[in-house]
């Protein structure tokens, strides 16, 4: 018989020392794997990074952080600025893009076209704002909007207008438009040629444009009442880029005049005629 000690026994283990406390000098057994500490994880960090309640994209306190960041780079009219902070971009944007909603970038919309920057599009309804026969009326009267789009603009012109004219050649973006500006009753949509305007509402007190060509078409012009003032992107004089173009309606002793002055650069689709 051997004097050799028996070796303990490793497997199988009893139940208890299943519980047991380790021996001094024994290895300690690591924490079991849990197939499902990613999903649980992936919960905890939702739990911590979602907004409180009031601050998601529906909430008046997300634009009113772009207003104050739009108002920082410049931005000073108050009208204008309360019409940023009133309506809500996100909605006139695709579900995926609604994170950027707010932030100061154009956003694509669809069928090669955008929505234009906060930033832009706020500049634009100042200078217009800023015209003698505004600032007479206290708005901008009867508005001639060139290019729909998705009708985030047409909203924002809406607060600030008494009525609002939009041609879009696009039927499909016409169409979405139309859904997005449900209860803005100001607000009337055309499917046209925006190069010709719109004829049968004319004269406008302001004309605005969301798309750049070579030079103004003349049937905005012959639209723009007296005292009216027009803005849109126009190709730069050195034929490289596009400037922002106010015209000023004047009419004085010297008699009926368009007086035209250029302002910074600027980037925005083409101008193109016909219906699509």
């Amino acid at each position: 018989m051997s004097d050799t000690p028996p070796r303990a026994k490793r497997f199988p283990l009893s139940l208890q020392q299943l519980g047991s406390t380790p021996k001094p000098g024994a290895a300690v057994a690591r924490e079991p794997l849990k197939p499902q500490g990613h999903w649980q994880q992936a919960a905890a960090l939702k739990a911590r990074t979602t907004p409180p309640s009031g601050l998601g994209l529906d909430s008046a306190g997300v634009r009113q952080r772009m207003v104050q960041r739009l108002r920082m780079e410049g931005l000073t009219d108050e009208r204008v600025l309360n019409a940023l902070a009133t309506v809500p971009r996100h909605e006139f944007v695709d579900t995926a893009l609604a994170i950027q909603a707010y932030e100061d970038t154009s956003l694509p919309i669809g069928h090669g076209q955008t929505i234009s920057k906060p930033s832009v599009v706020g500049r634009m309804i100042a200078l217009m704002l800023a015209a003698p026969g505004a600032q007479a009326r206290g708005d901008l009267g009867r508005v001639l909007e060139i290019g729909t789009g998705c009708g985030y603009q047409a909203a924002l012109l809406m607060q600030v207008a008494r009525q609002v004219v939009s041609v879009e050649r696009l039927k499909p973006l016409h169409d979405k438009a139309r859904g997005h500006l449900t209860g803005y009753s100001r607000v009337r949509l055309v499917w046209g040629d925006g190069m010709l305007g719109h004829a049968p509402s004319a004269p406008y007190d302001s004309i605005i444009s969301a798309a750049g060509g070579d030079d103004i078409p003349q049937a905005w012009l012959d639209q723009l009442a007296p005292g009216g003032r027009l803005v849109a992107p126009m190709t730069a004089p050195s034929g490289r880029g596009q400037v922002l173009v106010l015209i000023d309606h004047v009419r004085d002793a010297q008699g009926s005049r368009f007086v035209r002055s250029l302002h910074e650069a600027v980037l925005f689709v083409p101008l193109k005629s016909g219906v699509m």
